[in-house]
């Protein structure tokens, strides 16, 4: 794909996160327009999942962000390898729970005319910051109203 596209882009930055795998889950999903000015924030509480788990609806989630804003062209960064490289197929799918995450990500994949999912290193960023930081808010949150 040409990188020229990628410059009219919308990113998406997303991270799931776990206290224990498995253990309470969540994600945070930052959204930003083709000009780069951040135009969603999302997060939201999984209940008990892994990690994996949570990476994968974090992307989902940031996917349907980004069609729910009118995006055709888009790159999401995450901070899971394990994520971008079953994305990418360097990864086989082995487990069935992963497969149906997965085929979830593939139909909102044909939604867009240009999608890229790209793994970055952990606070290499400072909107992936952000998305971790919209995760350890959903599980904060939820811990509170359990006190």
């Amino acid at each position: 794909m040409e990188n020229k596209q990628a410059f009219h882009c919308w990113e998406a930055f997303c991270d799931g996160a776990s206290r224990g795998n498995p253990g309470p889950a969540a994600y945070g999903v930052l959204i930003c327009d083709s000009a780069g000015q951040i135009v969603k924030e999302v997060n939201a509480f999984l209940g008990l999942n892994t990690n994996q788990v949570a990476e994968y609806e974090a992307l989902i989630r940031a996917l349907s962000e980004l069609i729910n804003c009118g995006a055709q062209e888009a790159r999401v960064l995450t901070d899971s390898e394990f994520v971008t490289k079953q994305f990418s197929g360097e990864y086989k799918v082995r487990d069935e729970r992963m497969k149906i995450l997965l085929g979830r990500v593939r139909e909102l994949q044909k939604k867009f005319h240009f999608l890229e999912v790209i793994h970055i290193r952990r606070s290499s960023h400072p909107n992936n910051v952000l998305a971790d930081q919209l995760a350890n808010k959903a599980l904060d949150e939820r811990k509170m109203t359990e006190i």
